[in-house]
């Protein structure tokens, strides 16, 4: 009997981050090679900007569900750059801009993504634009191509984050074409 109620608390967990308000589907994040797992219908936007001393667009993929803002961004850097310098730019202007403070991190290597001492999974807590307080977890990680790499950055930003909602979302990040 206890073997069942062991087993079932994985369940339980898994079953609390598929709350009413979040309806979680599969999402191309296109054009890169990547598929993520949003709680809610995503609406897409792009824009320039320099990053690793190069102009690059940024396509960003998100949505607003269960009190929680979710985002997968990613951008694609030529060759010869460096991820692992990107991504660290990356990672400071985004907990610069929230003002964050009580980070925690640690290792963060989907199937198929570099082996990167940047590639982190990290909880803060900041501010938003208007001043109030938010906690967060993001990911940055990284996959190289033929052609160069591609650089993704997944965040959740809300007043309160469950830990199983963040396990579904950034478990659900998932590479595509590995050979």
């Amino acid at each position: 009997m206890r073997w069942i109620a062991l087993a079932s608390i994985p369940v339980a967990a898994w079953l609390a981050g598929c709350s009413p308000a979040l309806n979680w589907r599969e999402v191309r994040i296109e054009p890169a090679p990547l598929v993520a797992l949003l709680p809610c219908k995503p609406d897409r936007a792009s824009r320039t900007l320099e990053l690793a001393g190069e102009a690059v667009e940024l396509g960003m993929t998100g949505c607003d569900a269960g009190g929680a803002t979710f985002a997968v961004s990613q951008v694609r850097l030529g060759v010869g750059a460096s991820a692992g310098a990107a991504m660290t730019q990356w990672r400071s202007a985004t907990l610069a801009n929230m003002r964050a403070s009580d980070i925690h991190e640690q290792p963060f290597h989907p199937a198929g993504s570099l082996d990167l001492p940047q590639s982190v999974r990290l909880s803060a807590d900041g501010q938003r634009a208007d001043s109030r307080a938010v906690k967060s977890q993001a990911v940055w990680f990284a996959r190289s191509s033929g052609d160069g790499l591609w650089l993704f950055h997944a965040v959740i930003y809300a007043d309160t984050l469950r830990p199983e909602t963040a396990d579904a979302f950034f478990g659900g990040l998932r590479l595509q074409g590995l050979p």
